[in-house]
């Protein structure tokens, strides 16, 4: 139990939380807020959406602040970082959450070569050159930082389906590509993996219910996990709780996959 005067896990930390308009980078940027960061956060195209989840966080008693920003390029994420240098004078912990969406929507209908070629970019190219430019961010700073970069629970031992391959082989990459980064930054930057399973995202709200109540039953806790229980990992992995933690992949997933 926390003391009731106890100092919030993340007050007076800066984090930073690419595609937070929606789903889970929504949940952690809140979560962030509510833990006493102030929180800058980027989105691809919905402003609307965006501008609610500044305003949550403003709400939240925190400062806020929105980048558009395509995280496959490296004059957005130069402009991320300069923004966040202006307005934070600097940060403390960022989360590579930014994803393609290949599922729902226009994504669905897209070929396979189609979807792969938009994952490697987003998911695996995006959070590589946002990780790098985040380590040159924390370098400079006396206190360095915390990054954390999302993978996926099943590329552990792997889910059938064509859509299922696509995603162990990108999210595959950035374990992979985060542990060695890991290694190359400690001490001063940590690098840690949060790997979210069946999560009510929106593919996960979309399902069919037998489909939904088929997952549940497999899951040892019973139920699909929300983009909140994801976000509460992701605020331990940030604080100075987790000072002495590196390396590691959290799997968010019920103990569907252990």
């Amino acid at each position: 139990m926390t003391p009731d005067n106890a100092s919030p896990p993340l007050a007076g930390k800066r984090i930073v939380v690419t595609g937070a308009s929606s789903g889970i980078g929504r949940a952690i940027a809140e979560a962030a807020a509510g833990a006493g960061a102030d929180v800058l956060v980027t989105f691809r195209a919905n402003r609307d959406a965006i501008e609610q989840v500044v305003a949550a966080i403003e709400a939240r008693g925190q400062r806020g602040m929105a980048v558009q920003a395509d995280v496959a390029s490296e004059q957005d994420l130069e402009r991320v970082v300069r923004q966040v240098r202006a307005s934070f004078g600097g940060a403390d912990g960022w989360v590579n959450n930014a994803g393609a969406d290949v599922l729902t929507g226009g994504g669905a209908s897209l070929s396979r070569t189609e979807k792969l070629d938009l994952l490697l970019a987003v998911d695996l190219r995006g959070t590589m050159l946002a990780s790098w430019r985040a380590v040159e961010l924390f370098t400079g700073q006396p206190e360095g930082g915390a990054i954390l970069n999302m993978s996926w629970d099943h590329v552990a031992h792997g889910l059938a389906g064509e859509n299922p391959q696509l995603f162990a082989a990108v999210k595959g990459g950035v374990e992979g590509f985060s542990r060695s980064l890991a290694r190359t930054v400690a001490p001063r930057v940590r690098v840690n993996i949060l790997s979210p399973g069946w999560i009510t995202t929106a593919f996960g709200n979309g399902a069919p219910e037998g489909f939904r109540q088929k997952v549940a039953q497999r899951i040892p806790l019973g139920r699909w996990g929300t983009p909140e229980d994801v976000a509460g990992a992701a605020v331990y992995l940030l604080s100075d709780a987790a000072r002495y933690v590196t390396g590691q992949n959290v799997m968010i997933n019920g103990g569907d996959v252990m």
